[in-house]
């Protein structure tokens, strides 16, 4: 797996933009992890260990995007993307990947916790 260092964070190689089909999520393995990806209608790809907030956890990969949100698909928790956020009334926070996208190719980088050397 190809991998690159900015900024003291280790970015992975996740695929290129045109696998990840807009509006839908996908998993990919980085470094055992299932990260979810998800490529929003205007360009923009956030990516999340693929474990939902909720304290029975689940998939977040196969949830629902309706603009920056994503509805968790087992418990319909409204998670905000861009900052990982579970809306009111429900609490909690998604696990965010930092995410960067290069010649047309999606970088993710992994928290510090999930990263193994």
């Amino acid at each position: 797996m190809n991998v690159e260092k900015e900024s003291n964070l280790k970015f992975y190689a996740a695929g290129s933009v045109d696998e990840f089909l807009l509006q839908i999520g996908r998993v990919v393995e980085i470094n055992g992890q299932e990260i979810a990806v998800f490529p929003l209608s205007d360009g923009r790809i956030f990516a999340a260990l693929n474990q939902s907030p909720h304290p029975k956890g689940g998939p977040l990969a196969e949830g629902i995007l309706s603009g920056h949100y994503l509805y968790d698909p087992l418990y319909d928790w409204k998670i905000d993307l861009t900052t990982g956020l579970v809306q009111a009334p429900d609490t909690g926070r998604a696990s965010m990947c930092p995410v960067k996208v290069e010649n047309g190719q999606v970088w993710i980088a992994l928290e510090q916790q999930l990263q193994t050397t």
